[in-house]
């Protein structure tokens, strides 16, 4: 990881959770990533005979922290922005580098509304949140779920998300009931569980806290038993959750941006992956190597001026580790989206927690 430009370098600023309050472990990925195709891109001569260096600055979740790194960012020179996977933080960015002519190609959050206003300057490659949690209320009804109740916290990320699982549920005789895990006690969340006849509970907020304990309290009351715990937001999918909540953790649904098979790419970078990550890499690290993929060939192709890279957004196709990648402007979308990643719906096998099951895919 770089931190210091280097004046004979292409610099790409790149933004990232690594401490905490932010989900360090989903930084750590989305970093791994983006150094490996990194390094791949240098050890195939760069670009154009120069170093790719990744300017690596720490959001915390924070987003006036990130605001001020994109400020920095810029005042350094780089050529584009990369990153982030809290959608809170990546809007903030999003909004920053709109303002400054920066481009920005967002690796991982997926809030529609990433910025107030269309922009030609911001890109983002994993998929919006109406796309990604339509095809999750999807699964929810096929597998006979009405009664869906949220455990929320106030966010602009939870709230959209409510929002969109309670329009599409509603408009096929389902229904959503909020509850707002920072006002109820783990016994009270479980007695409104009960008294509401809850099929499906929907884990609306942070991990560490509150979901862990929430599972916990529901996977052991006698009552619950037959209760599905989900958690669109994709925690299960990183290995601390397992860490944490061992076979608690597991047969909960979440949303992965991955392909049911990888392609010859996928499985190559795959084993980098698990090598460089010594664990079982993530959709999110996948996310960060195609990041840095997709700005390397523009760099090449376009060059380093910041207004040519924004302006080559529509014109470029690229092989990804999940695909063909390719820009466009969806219906009511402000930025320029890879529309779309393939999705799953994925869960931890009771049977053995290190192996993913795929429940639906859309």
């Amino acid at each position: 990881m770089n931190t210091r430009p280097d004046d004979s370098a292409v610099q790409i600023g790149v933004l990232a959770p690594l401490t905490p309050p932010g989900w360090v472990e989903a930084g750590q990925h989305l970093l791994a990533g983006m150094e490996l195709a990194a390094r791949e891109v240098n050890d195939a001569g760069g670009i154009d005979g120069r170093p790719l260096e990744l300017v690596v600055r720490d959001t915390a979740a924070d987003p006036q922290r990130a605001a001020a790194a994109v400020d920095e960012l810029a005042g350094l020179g780089v050529a584009a922005l990369a990153g982030e996977y809290h959608s809170v933080v990546a809007r903030a960015a999003a909004t920053r580098a709109d303002a400054l002519g920066l481009p920005f190609l967002c690796s991982s959050a997926v809030l529609d509304a990433l910025t107030e206003e269309p922009t030609e300057w911001v890109a983002r490659l994993a998929p919006a949140q109406s796309h990604g949690w339509r095809i999750y209320a999807d699964f929810l009804l096929g597998a006979g779920h009405r009664r869906v109740a949220v455990a929320t916290q106030p966010s602009v990320y939870w709230a959209s998300g409510t929002g969109i699982l309670r329009d599409h549920l509603a408009a096929r005789g389902g229904t959503v009931i909020e509850l707002d895990a920072a006002t109820r006690t783990r016994e009270q969340l479980c007695d409104e569980l009960v008294d509401n006849r809850a099929t499906a509970l929907l884990l609306l907020v942070g991990h560490p806290e509150p979901a862990v304990p929430i599972v916990e309290a529901v996977r052991h009351d006698k009552r619950l038993v037959d209760i599905l715990i989900g958690a669109p937001a994709g925690q299960p999918e990183l290995a601390g959750w397992a860490k944490l909540l061992s076979t608690d953790g597991t047969g909960i649904p979440f949303l992965r941006y991955l392909p049911e098979q990888l392609g010859p790419l996928g499985r190559q970078v795959e084993e980098a992956l698990h090598e460089r990550l010594t664990t079982t890499p993530s959709f999110v690290a996948f996310e960060g190597y195609d990041t840095v993929t997709v700005l390397a060939d523009v760099l090449r192709t376009h060059g380093t001026d910041r207004g040519r890279i924004a302006a080559a957004w529509e014109h470029i196709e690229v092989q990804g580790t999940r695909g063909r990648i390719r820009f466009t402007r969806p219906p009511g979308m402000g930025v320029h989206q890879w529309a779309w990643p393939a999705v799953q719906v994925a869960d931890r096998d009771p049977a053995d927690p290190d192996r993913f099951r795929v429940l639906h895919a859309g």
